[in-house]
């Protein structure tokens, strides 16, 4: 479904973010929830050349991919009124037009559910094999070594990777999330092997950052 056609059936919706978007929304919104979308997997298959890399070296991050058995926890907003146009017309730029991300609905659960209160249609930005930056499948090694090596305009892809590890194991510790936690491990150690610090300071891990 299109964001405008959105806009025009409600003025109310949720927006779920499994990326960037779960510490860096950029937009208001009345309220959060952590939680996740069943049939889809979570994978560093999609390339960057703006955010996390440029046009030689693009950067790598995350899109959903379709499996039946997978499961991807990140966080859901809810826009209300003006904020449904106002943040549909940000994301459409930021995810978009210069993220190469196109827009599907998905089921979103809530980890903590209210009284009544079970599965929320949510609008999710999904990068597909058929975009010219989609790099697809890689091993671990792979996947480190780009990251490692690749800086856009928001910054260094490492902190993106970093961002999101640390989001999850604060705000989901009991998920296990094997591709991300095992191409952070590998980025880390191939950042000790070779003895390169991309960050001249400490990372600090807070919302809006």
């Amino acid at each position: 479904m299109k964001p405008h056609g959105i806009i025009e059936e409600k003025r109310s919706m949720w927006i779920f973010g499994y990326g960037s978007l779960v510490w860096k929304p950029d937009f208001e919104y009345k309220r959060s929830k952590i939680g996740y979308i069943k049939g889809y997997k979570r994978r560093f298959w999609h390339g960057d050349d703006f955010y996390r890399g440029d046009k030689e070296r693009p950067g790598r991050v995350v899109t959903l991919v379709e499996d039946h058995e997978a499961c991807t926890w990140g966080v859901a907003y809810e826009v209300t009124d003006s904020q449904v146009e106002e943040s549909l017309q940000y994301l459409n730029m930021r995810e978009a037009v210069l993220g190469g991300y196109i827009t599907e609905t998905v089921d979103f659960i809530p980890r903590e559910k209210g009284q009544g209160q079970g599965q929320l249609p949510a609008l999710a930005y999904i990068a597909t094999s058929d975009n010219p930056i989609y790099l697809g499948p890689a091993s671990d090694a792979e996947i480190a070594a780009q990251i490692a090596a690749c800086r856009g305009n928001t910054g260094h892809n490492l902190e993106y990777l970093l961002r999101l590890a640390e989001f999850m194991r604060l705000s989901c510790p009991e998920v296990q999330d094997e591709h991300l936690f095992s191409i952070e491990a590998a980025a880390l150690a191939l950042l000790c092997e070779l003895k390169v610090d991309p960050f001249p300071r400490p990372v600090i891990l807070t919302p809006g950052n």
